[in-house]
């Protein structure tokens, strides 16, 4: 079955990209690629906002850029995790799921919960 990809909202392309380089140092195609496969084709991330989310993340100190070669041998940078890029992955992550949470308690309640 063949799903568009969702929009994404810049913090939580920031924190996927985050996520996908707990997996060790990837350039800017294997970062979008996991989050695509992880997501089971649900998430897709545009080239440029995800060029943008990753330069964005360097100059906050979160990743770092390393240049090197591409499985098909091409120049690119690589992009790795900080301290600082774990620690705000941790925060994050944890506030992501509070408002996750807070918002499939809205989805699922019923009817007669809301209407006092």
């Amino acid at each position: 079955m063949s799903r568009d990809p969702l929009n994404l909202l810049q913090g939580t392309v920031d924190l996927l990209v985050l996520k996908a380089l707990t997996w060790g140092p990837q350039h800017g195609y294997a970062v979008s690629r996991w989050i695509r496969k992880r997501s089971e084709g649900a998430l897709g991330l545009e080239e440029a906002g995800l060029y943008q989310a990753l330069h964005r993340l360097d100059r906050k100190g979160w990743v770092s850029a390393t240049w090197g070669l591409s499985e098909n041998n091409r120049r690119a940078r690589f992009y790795e995790l900080t301290a600082e890029g774990r620690q705000q992955l941790r925060t994050e992550s944890g506030t992501w799921r509070q408002y996750a949470a807070a918002v499939f308690r809205i989805l699922d309640a019923r009817q007669a919960e809301g209407s006092s």
